[in-house]
């Protein structure tokens, strides 16, 4: 009877161990695509700083006392318009004393040309000596002087009293206003009365490295850089939180060479700006597009990143997974467009990577499935 029990149990745990054996996990089944070389525009992005058309600081002319602040901060103003008033009396006085020295130098040229009209005839009769006729006629000359020279000092007040009142001198929008009523100001202030922006339409600064400018020239026609600028296709200004500017922007200047600190070159974009939305200061990022011959583009879900590098897994003839890094240059939609790190004619996984390990044999899909999923 034990023979028996014995017996029995050893072909059950061989029974069981067959069947652990015969259950064993199949190869995962997962979507796979094949890459192609393609022609293909990328999108790149480069940070940029925005700036007015003008951007004016508003200092005074004259010292003196801010009598009056005809605005308000960050307000709306218009070329001429009013915005400051200093103190004017005391140049007003300046201006009255120089009206004075000039009417007194006008009258000394009336006395002068009388001595002259007078002294004339008496040298013809030689009843007085020549040498006194030509005395006279260098007095006239030189009460003539004064006057000139009075009516400079009145033009001088006549300045300094305009001085007194602050004006636009542009359109736009103004700054802080750190000086108020009553505050001393001049011209060697450190501080502006404020600062004055015309941003009816704004230049976006950014830069181009020198591999990244060569590239950007080669593909537009012309000869010049004048006359590739006017081939240039419009741009896209990316603001702060992401979303594309409403208008579209166009390339208007290129830096005359590259700076020697950083080996990039400066650009210019300039937008419309007609309802205000963007002011000096801003920051964003220009979106150029550029296109790409015999590119090798994969869906930026194929990829996965770790520790800032990029990877994705690719299939070879035994269907065997590899994990592979990619050097990314740009986007194109949704896809990467792909330098370095696969070829056309590799095979990649589509989709269900996550828990793929490296030599992992799967099952593949075909490709007209994967990109159905897709």
């Amino acid at each position: 009877m034990r023979l028996l029990i014995l017996s029995l149990t050893s072909l059950l745990v061989f029974a069981c161990g067959n069947k652990t054996e015969n259950t064993a996990m199949p190869a995962p089944e997962l979507p796979v695509i094949s890459i192609n070389a393609n022609n293909a525009i990328t999108s790149s992005e480069y940070p940029a700083s925005i700036q007015g058309t003008t951007n004016v600081e508003i200092r005074p002319q004259v010292a003196g006392n801010l009598e009056k602040v005809f605005v308000d901060e960050g307000a709306f103003v218009s070329k001429g318009q009013l915005l400051f008033k200093i103190n004017e009396q005391p140049f007003r006085e300046q201006l009255n004393n120089a009206l004075a020295s000039l009417h007194a130098a006008e009258a000394a040229v009336i006395n002068a040309q009388l001595e002259v009209d007078k002294l004339t005839p008496l040298v013809q009769n030689k009843v007085v000596s020549d040498y006194q006729l030509k005395a006279a006629k260098a007095g006239y000359k030189i009460a003539v002087a004064n006057v000139n020279q009075a009516k400079a000092m009145v033009g001088s007040a006549e300045i300094n009293l305009g001085y007194t009142s602050i004006k636009a001198p542009v359109s736009g929008y103004l700054g802080r206003l750190p000086k108020k009523q009553g505050s001393l100001v001049g011209p060697a202030d450190v501080e502006a009365l404020t600062q004055l922006s015309d941003v009816h339409e704004v230049h976006v600064y950014f830069s181009l490295g020198e591999s990244d400018f060569i590239a950007f020239k080669s593909q537009h026609a012309g000869n010049s850089i004048n006359e590739k600028i006017n081939n240039l296709p419009p741009v896209t200004l990316v603001l702060a939180d992401n979303s594309d500017y409403s208008e579209k922007g166009r390339i208007d200047m290129v830096d005359g060479q590259f700076d020697k600190n950083t080996g990039a070159i400066t650009l210019r974009a300039s937008f419309p700006n007609a309802k205000g939305l963007l002011r000096s200061g801003n920051t964003g990022k220009i979106k150029l597009d550029m296109k790409h011959s015999d590119a090798l583009l994969i869906p930026q879900e194929a990829t996965m990143e770790v520790q800032d590098k990029i990877y994705v897994f690719t299939v070879d003839k035994t269907n065997k997974v590899s994990k592979q890094p990619i050097v990314v240059a740009g986007k194109s939609g949704t896809d990467y467009l792909v330098t370095n790190g696969i070829k056309s004619g590799d095979r990649i996984v589509f989709k269900g990577f996550e828990n793929l390990q490296e030599g992992t044999v799967i099952n593949p899909e075909k490709a007209k499935k994967a990109i159905a999923q897709k």
